[in-house]
């Protein structure tokens, strides 16, 4: 299954296959991570009424991150994350990683987050 050739395809079996068991409402929404070769994308999603609650993404924040290291700028898009969450009243949500390994980015993002005050 896993092949040398496209990394991202089969990024997006695996993610298909756990999004089969993890879904957000508007209570409990989705924290999805996207991870590109440059940035780092977070959403929270309700996948119950297909909506966007909170997004929060390396690229919009340019200037609060020039001059840090792609794991530092990581774990403060989750901390923005968490703040517009909170703002929001969101309180906990349930982690999908999109398929990435739980480390380096991905685990900075959700370290960010759970310092702002979010519950996985």
């Amino acid at each position: 299954m896993i092949s040398k050739m496209d990394k991202n395809a089969d990024r997006k079996v695996r993610h298909a296959r756990v999004r089969k068991k993890v879904y957000g409402t508007c209570l409990k929404p989705r924290f999805n991570v996207y991870r590109s070769t440059k940035y780092i994308y977070v959403q929270l999603i309700d996948d119950v009424n297909g909506k966007t609650l909170v997004a929060a993404n390396s690229l919009q924040m340019t200037k609060e991150l020039k001059g840090k290291t792609k794991c530092e700028q990581a774990k403060l898009v989750g901390e923005k994350a968490g703040k517009l969450a909170l703002e929001k009243g969101i309180k906990e949500v349930v982690f999908d990683r999109g398929g990435y390994i739980y480390t380096g980015r991905v685990q900075k993002v959700a370290e960010g987050a759970r310092e702002a005050g979010l519950k996985f």
